[in-house]
């Protein structure tokens, strides 16, 4: 079965290598996240995740990471 993964926005080479690798993705910004089994995040300090935010997710790092990296840390995560 796949993993819904939330992207931040200006990831998009993450989000292909996501889609190459079998993971389904959702944009993080927007709308309610649903059946998301992870987020990936710039790094930047833009993120728009609050500190109550009341859904406990593996929040991945994407900076100083390539998009295989990445991808990696998440295969990881859930194996």
């Amino acid at each position: 079965m796949y993993k819904m993964i939330a992207v931040e926005d200006g990831l998009s080479n993450v989000v292909q290598a996501l889609h190459a690798s079998g993971f389904k993705t959702a944009p993080l910004e927007g709308k309610a996240l649903y059946n998301i089994r992870a987020v990936v995040v710039k790094g930047d300090g833009t993120h728009n995740l609050s500190a109550d935010w009341p859904v406990k997710l593996p929040v991945i790092n994407a900076s100083g990471r390539s998009a295989e990296e990445v991808v990696e840390v998440l295969r990881d995560r859930f194996s």
